[in-house]
């Protein structure tokens, strides 16, 4: 058997198990804010389709507002490409389409086109690992296309203690 890639089917292995996870996003998304609100959350990863999937179940602390959250992401061997979505605990009657893209020397870049309080926007995702366990997640949000970007939610990773 030959060794998992990481940059294709094995792309989200680092993200197998428990993590506890600081967050801090953007009070408000492309208005030219800069106030950001931080809370805590947890989320626990693993794998489903034999490998070709994952699954994660996602406590967010949002001060005033804490919620749960599943992300299924799904990796197609034609095009070696992920398809990730996303499910609101608050909304649980809708999934957010989903952002598409792969890994390319470790760094996953995902795209997705969409609405934000009814204005078309570019969302893009962003995977890295900036130290070993400590995966870190970036939202943005693009009002012309791609042009410019708004990071407006950050993830940072950690595995808990114990």
């Amino acid at each position: 058997m030959s060794a998992p890639d990481p940059d294709g089917a094995g792309g989200f292995d680092f993200l197998l198990g428990e993590w506890q996870v600081a967050h801090q996003r953007l009070r408000s998304r492309l208005s030219g804010s800069t106030e950001w609100d931080r809370f805590a959350g947890h989320c626990a990863m693993r794998p489903v389709l034999g490998g070709l999937g994952n699954v994660d179940d996602n406590f967010i602390d949002l001060p005033g507002d804490a919620y749960r959250a599943v992300t299924l992401r799904t990796f197609d061997p034609r095009t070696a490409r992920w398809s990730i979505w996303w499910l609101d605990g608050r909304h649980p009657d809708r999934v957010d389409v989903p952002v598409v893209g792969s890994f390319s020397a470790g760094v996953g870049t995902f795209y997705a086109d969409d609405q934000h309080e009814g204005r078309p926007v570019r969302i893009r995702f962003l995977w890295t690992l900036p130290a070993p366990d400590q995966p870190r997640w970036e939202q943005a949000f693009s009002a012309d296309g791609g042009a410019t970007w708004e990071t407006n939610w950050v993830m940072v990773f950690s595995r808990p203690t114990a």
